[in-house]
């Protein structure tokens, strides 16, 4: 896909997007997108952080579900959550956190992304394997 034809479709990926009332409390902001493609940042903010001042799991593991749902839906049929599994690398030490979710398989009706989650200074903090249904 071109830059000026993704650009003109990242406001209405968005926009779409900007319904997803859950993850919404991280504010998320769509990046970039292709074809099962994803990178969706999240400043890190104080109603974030758990009781020991570190950044709450839940934050990481729904910024990354945010990123696969945007990277598996935005162009195709829809695609939900079969199984995910998350390891922890790392605490952030910058003030922001950047998934990439990126398709390593599709077939007719599961797929596969890997969603890394690194902070702003490119330090990987956490890492998701994601199985999807595609509901065809």
């Amino acid at each position: 896909m071109s830059e000026n034809i993704q650009e003109a479709n990242l406001t209405e990926i968005r926009e779409r997007f900007s319904h997803d009332r859950y993850a919404g409390f991280l504010n998320p902001h769509i990046e970039q997108v292709r074809d099962g493609y994803a990178l969706c940042v999240a400043n890190i903010t104080d109603n974030m952080l758990n009781a020991v001042g570190s950044v709450m799991g839940g934050v990481y593991f729904t910024l990354s579900d945010f990123a696969f749902a945007v990277a598996s839906n935005w162009n195709k049929p829809t695609t939900v959550s079969l199984s995910s599994h998350i390891t922890f690398l790392s605490v952030p030490k910058g003030n922001r956190l950047i998934a990439e979710a990126r398709c390593i398989k599709e077939g007719k009706t599961t797929c596969y992304y890997i969603v890394d989650v690194c902070d702003d200074t490119g330090s990987i903090i956490t890492s998701t394997t994601m199985n999807g249904f595609i509901k065809r």
